[in-house]
């Protein structure tokens, strides 16, 4: 008897498990059950007749109670991952096989002799199916991309930056996480050197844990930074008799006697990129600017002082969907005049309208982009759920379970 065409429509599979280990990832089905088809062919021929006795049709099999074991290696290969099947076995515990077509209902009752014969046919079929299923796997693998848009502006870059570490109960992958430019404008990366720290989540049970280094929010904020989108022109502010020369009367009245009640705007221009910095359960941002006073005369626009700003921040994160988004808070600031060319100014008057500009205008614009937040590093597909954030020395700990929410893109990856 010969078999061909065997083709598999389904597998369920009532347990499972996956194991890491030093060498590769085991993964084990039992208790699988699988429908499949086949086309069988039967020749027969002996000396005692003188004709050949030949007959072909289809098979419908039923298996019950098989196992599937395979082991897979993963490792680094140009910043993507390569996936291979080192180990692949399957063994069939009942088979149910009905014949159709030919003269099948005289060998549907001599089908035992056969059923070793077909059994050894299914686990041969079964584990080149899994062999193929895994190459494409790996293509798909092969294919994710480098870079995940944050915004017109920014990437994050995805590459992997060494071999996946393997323990008896996890699985961990080093990416570089630094924001790029999707302008290709330059940002000085070994400055951001991530120190690649390991995660450690407090609860244990948890799937999954994103372990995010201070170099990933500072790249961030030095890419901004050198794209020019950390200047603002602020000609509307809540208590907004402050951008006209006559609501500084009391404070600086030099200015509103050289300019009466001319308009203003507040330039607000960072020195350098923001510096972020992790501490245990706490978030500092360090931002220096400067802060240029702007009067509006006809058709000018007359810079009359300029303030330099060093202002001390506390931040803060949280999970929405797979996005980690943040805010900031005030926490202090100090001021020093860098130039005037309406003398000297009273810095001591006018830092409580600068507390309230910051408080009022720039935390809550800031806030608005942070709040924002960029999309952690997820496999498509893969949802975070019941997530947990954890502030340690010089990282950010993400500790979440997962729920998979597309299923059937993976099988079709695997079995199509």
């Amino acid at each position: 008897m010969r078999l061909s065409n065997i083709t598999i429509y389904e597998i369920d599979v009532l347990s499972s498990f996956v194991k890491p280990g030093d060498t590769g990832i085991a993964i084990v089905a039992s208790g699988a059950t699988c429908n499949l088809s086949m086309s069988w062919y039967y020749q027969y021929s002996t000396w005692l007749l003188p004709v050949e006795i030949a007959d072909r049709g289809n098979a419908s099999v039923q298996v019950e109670g098989m196992q599937v074991g395979l082991t897979l290696g993963l490792e680094n290969q140009n910043g993507t991952l390569k996936l291979s099947l080192m180990d692949c076995g399957c063994y069939v515990k009942d088979i149910s096989i009905k014949l159709d077509g030919g003269a099948s209902w005289l060998y549907q009752g001599m089908i035992d002799a056969f059923e070793g014969q077909i059994g050894a046919a299914v686990e041969n079929a079964i584990t080149k199916k899994l062999g193929g299923g895994i190459l494409k796997l790996d293509s798909f693998l092969q294919a994710l991309p480098k870079e995940v848009p944050v915004d017109d502006n920014a990437s994050l870059n995805v590459t992997f930056v060494k071999d996946p570490s393997l323990s008896n109960s996890s699985i961990g992958f080093d990416i570089s996480g630094l924001f790029t430019s999707r302008k290709k404008i330059l940002v000085p990366a070994n400055k951001y050197q991530s120190s690649q720290p390991s995660v450690f989540c407090k609860d244990s049970s948890k799937m999954l844990g994103i372990s995010l280094d201070e170099a990933v929010f500072n790249s961030a904020s030095a890419l901004y930074y050198d794209a020019k989108f950390m200047q603002w022109i602020v000609d509307k502010i809540p208590d907004q008799y402050l951008l006209n020369t006559a609501g500084w009367r009391f404070i600086i009245p030099q200015l509103y006697r050289k300019y009466p009640n001319d308009d203003m705007n507040l330039n607000l221009s960072l020195s350098s990129p923001p510096i972020v910095k992790i501490l245990e359960n706490d978030i500092d941002a360090t931002v220096y600017a400067e802060l240029i006073i702007d009067v509006l005369e006809a058709d000018l626009v007359i810079p009359v002082a300029c303030i330099s700003l060093d202002i001390y921040g506390s931040g803060s994160v949280k999970i929405s969907g797979n996005t980690l988004g943040g805010s900031l808070k005030l926490k202090d600031f100090s001021m020093s005049l860098k130039w005037s060319h309406i003398g000297n100014l009273r810095l001591y008057l006018i830092q409580p309208v600068i507390w309230t500009l910051i408080q009022t205008v720039f935390l809550p614009y800031a806030n608005v982009h942070l709040a924002q937040g960029f999309p952690l590093p997820i496999v498509h597909g893969f949802t975070l759920k019941n997530a947990e954030i954890i502030c340690s020395r010089s990282k950010i700990t993400v500790c979440s379970d997962v729920e998979f929410t597309e299923s059937q893109g993976l099988n079709q990856i695997m079995f199509n």
